[in-house]
């Protein structure tokens, strides 16, 4: 985009330039967006996609969540047969895949997939979310609110409301249901849900093709991922959600998007929909700066010894590779995108975009008395709010980072309140007997993917950051122990505790559950560790909070302002995890001078990239025997199609969301973005903003010549 020197035609650029700019709510397609799709080449009605009274394309796009957070969606997918199968991204089904990995039957190594219904295997706690309606309460909500209020009465205002709503909505059937605040609180949209919990794995490539490229090739565009995983929803016998069950049957689902087989070119239309997680489109130059210089910067840093640690383990042994291998990805992927962002915001001139933006926005409050009342310090109170909380806006974000790093002290901590009780004279023998069946639950599911030599060595080298870092009067009392104790040997206590702590091997932990001595417990390291932890967290979120509530109210205001500043704009409210739809065209782009990308890879350049065995750009030998015999039909003609390019404005959460073409056809997955655009959780930047998909060639190729399971491609409507 043309970076104008001129304030106001910096502003046109930002509110008129941008028209395809947003993710939008479904029930305001027919409203603000179907012309213009219409206009790009989509063959279908608004209704065809969203309408409360018939099945419509909406009922093929899934949320995936857990148990405990149903509604904070980690990744999207799409439902891709009358029998309940779905597709979504790799990485999405990556923790999945791992817990049933052992190193007998290493499904990440090997690949997974279920030739029969009976071999899928149960996923407990991960659940998938399918809207039913959505509805604007903006009115009835804003009736218990207004501008006076503190933000926690704010909250606890909505917060009533909110349930009073979900209750008329929910009650005499099996929705569920949640009030989701837009435009930064200036607008509330009930949201009601099928929530099916019995979601079931059916297939997955390897590791090397899953996620093909690793480190390397994440966030970045040439691609040639095959970046999927499958997945089967169950529900009872009658079609309602249930938790996992023998007698469980296939979901029959309303609608479900044919997969077509004739692939993409430059300029076809594609619209992708899915839960994208979180943007921070209306942030201001004083949010930008702390997203810079205090979240991504820190992150980067704390993450990269983070990772070094893990590798290190990682590489001794095969089990401990299993263990850490969805940790090291979830670490990794933050860890990549906190650099790219901070690189892509310098390079395109956010900061001078915001500022901009905000002379505009305060050009326009001083025109007008009424204007100057209700908004003329709504930038000074966010600036003040930033300034304010810098100092714990830093603390808070190592504690997260480095603090939480290891994972025996938060295992501690939780355990240890349960421990508790096992000391308690109150509680009687069935009591108790409860309690330790309980704690040994517990601690089976974490000790499967924990080893004691990382956890050590992330102590001292993650604690030892924190302390190097962060104020001596914002310490918990764990750092200023070593200080003292061990005299700043980070080292030394690490070891301490690996050695003396009852929570750093199962075994020792389940005997001491069977003969707990609390006195000892509130001296072990761990546990020690544990509780100062949460108790800094406790105070920093404190701190925090009141000082937050500047931010909040001047945030709220501005964006109000922005959108009275602009009242012919569509406007498409930030990411918040619930279901969102975006629109653009496959296309090529030039992201800097000489260098020109295509709109797709093939498999000649996985083959180009291959590396050793065991590294980022493995190639198993059957991809390979397949890519000598060229057997690509009825999927490719000599070649095959990995990866494609769209426009789409998408961001986390967005992963494993369906690309769907002009006749509602699924064309591709959703599996990343470009570095050159890591700006665009912020700021978009539709000249450079691309979207990576797996083109759904490569995926039915995969499951039908490679794994050669014919029945998960029976099922399928492959449009050819």
């Amino acid at each position: 985009m043309k970076r104008l020197l001129i304030i106001t035609m910096a502003l046109l650029a930002v509110f008129v330039a941008r028209a395809d700019e947003g993710m939008w709510l479904l029930s305001k397609l027919k409203e603000q967006n179907i012309g213009k799709m219409q206009q790009m080449g989509f063959k279908l009605t608004a209704e065809d996609i969203y309408d409360v009274n018939k099945p419509g394309i909406k009922d093929a796009i899934v949320g995936l969540g857990n148990a405990g957070q149903p509604f904070r969606h980690f990744c999207s997918g799409e439902l891709i047969s009358p029998q309940g199968l779905l597709l979504t991204n790799h990485h999405c089904g990556f923790n999945a895949i791992q817990s049933h990995s052992t190193v007998e039957h290493n499904y990440l190594q090997n690949g997974f997939w279920a030739y029969k219904m009976e071999d899928e295997l149960a996923n407990p706690g991960i659940t998938a979310s399918i809207l039913e309606r959505m509805e604007d309460v903006t009115e009835r909500v804003n009736a218990v609110l207004n501008d006076n209020m503190s933000s926690v009465d704010r909250r606890m205002a909505i917060d009533s409301i909110s349930k009073i709503l979900v209750k008329e909505a929910t009650d005499g059937n099996q929705l569920s249901g949640q009030v989701q605040s837009m435009f930064e609180g200036n607008q509330f949209f009930l949201f009601l849900y099928t929530i099916y919990k019995d979601v079931r794995l059916v297939g997955a490539p390897p590791q090397s093709m899953g996620k093909f490229g690793g480190d390397t090739d994440n966030w970045m565009w040439p691609r040639h991922t095959a970046d999927f995983s499958m997945f089967r929803i169950y529900t009872a016998p009658d079609g309602s959600p249930a938790e996992y069950s023998k007698d469980n049957v296939p979901l029959k689902p309303k609608h479900y998007l044919p997969v077509s087989a004739k692939g993409v070119k430059d300029g076809d239309f594609a619209m992708i929909m899915g839960f994208p997680g979180t943007t921070d489109r209306f942030t201001t130059s004083y949010g930008l700066e702390n997203t810079m210089d205090v979240v991504n910067d820190i992150r980067y840093k704390v993450r990269t010894e983070k990772l070094a640690v893990m590798r290190k383990g990682m590489q001794k042994d095969t089990k401990t590779r299993i263990q850490y291998a969805s940790k090291y990805a979830s670490c990794a992927n933050y860890w990549k995108y906190s650099f790219e962002q901070n690189k892509a915001l310098k390079q395109l001139k956010t900061m001078e975009n915001k500022k901009a933006i905000e002379q505009q926005f305060t050009d326009w409050v001083n025109a007008d008395a009424g204007r100057k009342e209700v908004y003329g310090n709504v930038l000074p109170m966010i600036q003040k709010g930033y300034a304010d909380m810098k100092e714990y806006s830093m603390a808070m974000t190592y504690l997260n980072e480095a603090l939480r790093g290891p994972e025996s002290h938060v295992f501690a901590y939780r355990a240890g309140r349960m421990i508790s009780e096992l000391c308690s004279k109150e509680k009687n023998a069935e009591e108790k007997a409860n309690i330790k069946e309980a704690l040994k639950k517990m601690a089976a599911g974490f000790y499967k993917d924990f080893n004691a030599e990382v956890d050590a060595e992330l102590y001292a080298v993650l604690f030892r950051i924190y302390n190097e870092h962060v104020a001596p009067e914002l310490h918990p009392e764990i750092i200023d122990f070593i200080n003292k104790k061990y005299k700043g040997d980070y080292n030394k206590f690490a070891s301490d505790l690996r050695k003396n702590s009852v929570f750093m091997d199962e075994a020792v932990f389940n005997n001491f559950i069977e003969h707990p001595d609390c006195k000892k417990m509130e001296k072990d390291l761990a546990y020690r560790a544990g509780k100062s932890y949460f108790e800094l967290w406790v105070q920093l979120s404190a701190y925090a909070s009141e000082m937050q509530e500047k931010i909040s109210q001047g945030d709220r205001l501005f964006v109000r302002g922005l959108m009275e500043m602009q009242p012919e704009k569509a406007w498409a409210p930030n990411a918040n995890s619930t279901i969102r739809l975006t629109y653009g065209k496959v296309g090529s782009y030039k992201p800097r001078d000489a260098v020109f990308y295509d709109y797709y890879t093939t498999l000649n350049g996985v083959i180009a990239k291959e590396g050793p065995k065991g590294g980022e750009f493995e190639v198993p030998e059957r991809l390979k025997e397949l890519y000598t015999r060229k057997d690509f039909a009825p999927y490719g003609e000599g070649n095959l199609n990995v990866n494609f390019i769209t426009d789409n404005d998408i961001t986390g959460g967005n992963s494993g969301s369906g690309v769907i073409n002009a006749e509602g056809h699924l064309i591709g997955t959703a599996f990343d973005g470009n570095s050159e655009a890591m700006s665009g959780d912020i700021d978009f930047e539709e000249n450079l903003q691309r979207c990576i998909n797996l083109d759904t060639r490569y995926m039915l190729w995969i499951v039908d010549k490679y794994a050669g399971a014919k029945n998960l491609i029976d099922e399928m409507t492959i449009v050819k």
